[in-house]
């Protein structure tokens, strides 16, 4: 073997060789395979501090967790059936009768459906399951990011993914965003261990990953695969040929997984099942390429909010403007923004640090170089879906960001500490100061809460940045080439040990860190950590301290410039035609759409803990804001929520649509946000429905969810979630009704624009016609009733 030239430092072998200090029983396991990653000795902290992390998720995730209530009605009404009815469970449906479906596919559905059949309708049987994958997230992402760069950068990967606002929000909430994120993290885990051996087996626990997200937010799922597909014909440790096969494999994995429902559904003779909600001709395929696929692209979702089809103003119209700083604006940047500046530089700093290792069935830093493709990949792809789409877009659904930042920013800051050479801490100062200053923009856009900590982020982080600057000055950085994760001289948390020789040949005190400057390079570092987590954290009790409910929600304090109040409304704007009372609350209402009744969380009625905020200028609003061909909207009022005591920041700006008070609001207030009912209301439901096939009928399925949650018996969501779908028909109204199988039906809600998209007058604009002009009208308190089985 040739020595190196003179005066150039030795590389050492990769993975180096263990102290004796550092081996342990089993403390490293031999890689299978060239390409298999040796697993570094675990320092002795790592283990507690994994435990540490799961319990302060958990206890952050479950934390007041039933001031929700049923959170989105529309699915905890789902979630309700199929405790009742193994068909509703299978399908997805709204009711125990089987109406309709939910317009996504069920496997969300499906761990709080089993969680409500075992300890009973509820908030903590629904939103408990939401809560524990948000906690096997953080424990499968820490897992992923630890195996090539050590405990430190996955419990920094996991701090991060926890206290990401967005992610806080989703999983404690029942939409199907949190088994979605968890999926597509075990995949991405999945993936690395693939390119780490080669092994098939782990591309096909991939393919199952992926298949079982495609049932839960169907094509949503799928955004990442083309990346990582390519990066693992570039970079798996097996010959070429194979690479492929097992990418197919992974694929019929993928089919298998994801098709068998999809068969069973659309084999099922449509006569006996539920209509598939939010498709225009009773089709699952359609509702996956149409409302949920390639229409949320273009924006051309047919029997969406707004009718499909394209919106006025272009761009993403009533769901904000597209482009390269979507996700930065005041709706998406405090949910999802804070640390994604630092993930992409990061993700090109690692790239470029490790741009001359070979494949990875050669070396480590390739393998780690994979790993920073995967992460990169991923969050590139959503990112740009998510900046350009024009279709409905809601702010909770960055979620699907998170874990892909968190994981940059754990392997990114790791890989600078330990072996980014000398021009490391210079990068690593400049992305501290990069997110202390946008933190500082976000936390500015909420100026009347908490005004103090703007400052206090920006001053730690200028603290921490000049810290850097001087250790890098002092020597304290890493020896250029030093691998990540194991041997004495690269241990978690830790720069070079200044007890070390330099290398032979290596210039005097190269490589040899001055205590002072080590010591100097740690203390920044820890701040610079508090820095890029004070701002998110403080978003996140926010968030955990506000009971959330509603089809729309956000996290976080109300923000300049975004859509009045936390509970968000629409992103960016409104949909065409619609005003904004002063409060923030929906002023007037939508086409087909009578009374919307007022929102409410659920069956504690927490979201009501509130002081009404009624303003002339929003009375105004919403006598003017309605669509054309509308009748007289109701006003727009909101209410300004109030925190909850043990975390601070609790106290929220104006109540918005479906958050932080129930707002009344008129036709939009059945889509977004249930009714509240009254306890004669239930009682009057309740009254002989065991008689019936459906206890009753409602425009929309938020309002019948309301009744059929606080009743507990079915009720039909004629037109499904949008009120747009064309089921029933008039004449399967008439029929059901002539059986006898609905006992009342519900006045208000909405029909869709233009009294229901898919059914034009003939929808459910035209049932609720015949119905009003046909039956007896009960009015109890504030609701009105039609008995369907009495004359008027």
């Amino acid at each position: 073997m040739t020595p190196p030239p003179s005066g150039t430092p030795a590389q050492p072998s990769y993975p180096p060789p263990l102290t004796s200090q550092e081996r342990g029983p089993a403390s490293v396991v031999a890689p299978r395979t060239p390409g298999a990653a040796a697993q570094p000795a675990q320092p002795r902290w790592a283990r507690p501090a994994l435990l540490a992390l799961l319990l302060v998720t958990a206890v952050l995730y479950l934390w007041s967790l039933s001031a929700s209530g049923y959170a989105n009605q529309f699915y905890s009404a789902a979630v309700q059936a199929g405790s009742e009815s193994w068909k509703a469970f299978f399908f997805g449906s709204s009711d125990a009768a089987n109406s309709i479906t939910v317009d996504k596919p069920p496997a969300a559905l499906w761990p709080m459906a089993l969680s409500v059949r075992l300890f009973g309708l509820g908030s903590w049987a629904i939103l408990v399951p939401e809560a524990l994958m948000g906690v096997a997230t953080v424990g499968v992402l820490y897992g992923a990011v630890r195996r090539r760069f050590g405990a430190g950068a996955g419990l920094l990967a996991g701090g991060a993914l926890a206290v990401t606002p967005v992610a806080a929000l989703m999983f404690r909430f029942n939409n199907p965003d949190a088994l979605l994120c968890l999926l597509m993290v075990c995949a991405i885990a999945a993936v690395l261990r693939a390119l780490d051996d080669g092994r098939t087996k782990w591309l096909v626990l991939a393919g199952v990953c992926f298949g079982l997200g495609f049932l839960t937010k169907t094509l949503q799922a799928w955004l990442i695969l083309p990346a990582l597909a390519v990066v693992y014909v570039c970079c798996a440790p097996v010959a070429l040929r194979r690479r492929f096969g097992q990418l197919l494999l992974a694929g019929l994995a993928i089919v298998v997984s994801g098709g068998w429902w999809v068969a069973i559904v659309e084999l099922w003779p449509a006569s006996s099942r539920p209509y598939i909600g939010g498709s225009q001709h009773n089709s699952f395929l359609e509702l996956t390429f149409g409302y949920n696929g390639i229409g949320r692209i273009t924006g051309k979702e047919t029997g969406s909010v707004g009718g499909g089809g394209g919106r006025p103003g272009g761009g993403g119209g009533g769901w904000g403007e597209t482009g390269i700083t979507r996700l930065f604006s005041s709706d998406m940047g405090g949910q999802i923004a804070w640390l994604l500046p630092a993930a992409l530089i990061l993700l090109a700093a690692g790239v470029w640090v490790l741009r001359r290792a070979r494949r990875a069935s050669a070396a480590e830093q390739a393998g780690q170089r994979a790993e920073f493709l995967v992460w990169g990949g991923a969050l590139l792809t959503t990112f740009a879906t998510f900046s350009f789409m024009s279709g409905i877009f809601h702010q909770y659904y960055n979620i699907a960001l998170a874990p892909y930042i968190a994981a940059l920013v754990g392997m990114g800051a790791a890989l600078l500490w330990r072996r980014g050479g000398r021009g490391a801490p210079f990068v690593l100062a400049a992305t501290v100061a990069v997110t202390a200053g946008w933190s500082y923009v976000l936390l500015g856009r909420s100026p009347e809460w908490l005004p103090w900590l703007r400052w206090t982020v920006l001053a730690v982080g200028l603290v921490a940045t000049v810290g850097l600057l001087l250790s890098a000055g002092a020597g304290a950085s890493v020896r250029d080439g030093e691998p990540v994760g194991g041997g004495e001289s690269a241990r978690d948390g830790e720069p070079v040990r200044d007890k070390e020789p330099a290398r032979a040949g290596a210039p005097a005190g190269a490589g040899v860190p001055l205590r002072a400057g080590r010591r100097v390079a740690v203390l920044a570092a820890g701040l610079g950590v508090v820095t890029a987590l004070a701002g998110p954290l403080a978003y996140t009790l926010d968030t955990v301290n506000t009971p959330k409910s509603g089809s729309i929600i956000t996290a976080g304090p109300s923000v300049r410039g975004g859509m009045g109040g936390p509970g968000g409304g629409f992103p960016g704007g409104r949909p065409p035609g619609m005003w904004r009372g002063n409060n923030g609350g929906a002023a007037g209402g939508v086409p087909g759409g009578g009374q919307g009744g007022q929102g409410a969380g659920g069956p504690q009625g927490n979201n009501q803990a509130a002081r009404q905020g009624n303003s002339q200028a929003g009375n105004q609003a919403g006598n003017r804001g309605r669509f054309p061909g509308q009748g007289t909207g109701r006003q727009g009022t909101g209410q300004q929520g109030t925190g909850r005591p043990g975390f601070p920041g609790g106290a929220g700006g104006p109540g918005g649509l479906g958050e932080r008070g129930a707002g009344r609001m008129g036709g939009m207030g059945g889509l977004l946000n249930g009714s509240k009912v009254s306890a004669k209301a239930k009682a009057l439901l309740e009254k002989d429905a065991g008689d019936y096939t459906w206890a009753a009928a409602a425009i929309g399925s938020q309002n019948a969810a309301s009744y059929q949650l606080a009743t507990q018996k079915p009720v039909m969501a004629i037109g499904g979630f949008n009120g747009s779908d064309p089921s029933p028909t008039l004449a399967q109204f008439k029929t059901y009704v002539a059986d006898g199988k609905i006992h009342y039906f519900v006045a208000g809600g909405r029909g869709g624009p233009g009294g229901g998209q898919g059914g034009g007058q003939g929808g459910s604009s035209k049932i609720t016609s015949w119905v009003t002009k046909t039956f007896k009208k009960v009015t109890v308190g504030s609701a009105t009733f039609y008995d369907l089985t009495r004359k008027g």
